[in-house]
């Protein structure tokens, strides 16, 4: 492991010499924005269960959504499987979209892809197109809380694809404190406000995956929540207070807790994880 990271840091440091050096010389900087543009345009495709889709995977996080689109979630997807044809889903922490290309080509949703890191959304974006799914997806970019209000989108990584930030709070998904690199200001606002203020399609299924204020975001729905069919929700049991509030809200919402599941990539990865995904139903 020690030898592991010593090479990665040799590599780092010669990559970031010759970038350095190129970026001095006119053809230097041309070499480096087809490098960049050919990276950045780098396909995968992948079939599951008859569905075609092609995802753009421009770094080791994206591509590694894509090898594991089958595997790392397996419960979500037969989720959205069992959906019916043509209802609304709301897909709140998106990421690149990977379930919402699906659910919109499976099963002819309507979909709002919430996602609210300015690095995701670009990718977010052309995955859309790529498939061809402009008139079935919209992007929905302000972060959802419990509440209107303006402060800080907190992030862990700048990566494209890449998870751990929240919006307002400096805590993870398991509670502890985010290792916070980067920050912006944005509005932010409740799941009930969004549909009153911007006529959204209320939701027939939900799905919340937003490391750690799924319970304030859940808090801020109560409206909405008393008329969807179904959720599933990302949970950690580590955070004993999102763990409850969780349970509580969707209970007075009249749900059901139906499974919770963790897939066995998930278990290998860590096997000490207590983050399911929880399936409610009404």
């Amino acid at each position: 492991m020690i030898f592991k990271k010593f090479i990665k840091k040799i590599i780092k440091f010669i990559s970031l010499s010759f970038i350095v050096i190129m970026n001095k010389i006119g053809i230097g900087r041309y070499f480096l924005e087809q490098i960049n543009k050919n990276i950045n345009n780098q396909i995968k495709k992948i079939n599951h269960n008859g569905i075609k889709l092609n995802f753009y995977v421009p770094n080791r996080i994206n591509l590694y959504r894509a090898n594991t689109f089958s595997q790392k979630e397996p419960e979500t997807l037969e989720w959205i499987d069992n959906f019916k044809e043509g209802k609304c889903f709301w897909d709140i922490g998106a990421n690149v979209g990977i379930y919402s290309c699906y659910a919109a080509k499976k099963k002819h949703c309507k979909v709002y892809a919430f996602e609210a890191s300015v690095f995701n959304l670009e990718f977010l974006t052309k995955n859309i197109y790529l498939n061809n799914l402009n008139d079935k997806i919209i992007i929905f970019s302000l972060p959802l809380t419990d509440k209107v209000k303006e402060t800080d989108f907190n992030m862990s990584s700048i990566d494209a694809g890449s998870a751990s930030s929240t919006f307002g709070e400096e805590y993870k998904q398991d509670g502890t404190n985010l290792n916070k690199i980067f920050s912006y200001k944005t509005l932010g606002l409740s799941i009930d406000k969004a549909v009153e203020y911007m006529e959204l399609q209320c939701p027939d299924y939900i799905k919340m995956d937003v490391d750690g204020i799924e319970h304030l975001i859940l808090s801020g729905g109560t409206k909405i929540l008393s008329k969807v069919e179904e959720i599933l929700v990302e949970v950690d049991e580590k955070f004993d207070k999102q763990f409850q509030e969780v349970k509580r809200i969707l209970e007075m919402s009249g749900l059901k807790l139906m499974s919770k599941n963790q897939s066995r990539l998930m278990q290998k990865e860590n096997s000490e994880s207590k983050l399911f995904n929880q399936i409610w139903k009404r």
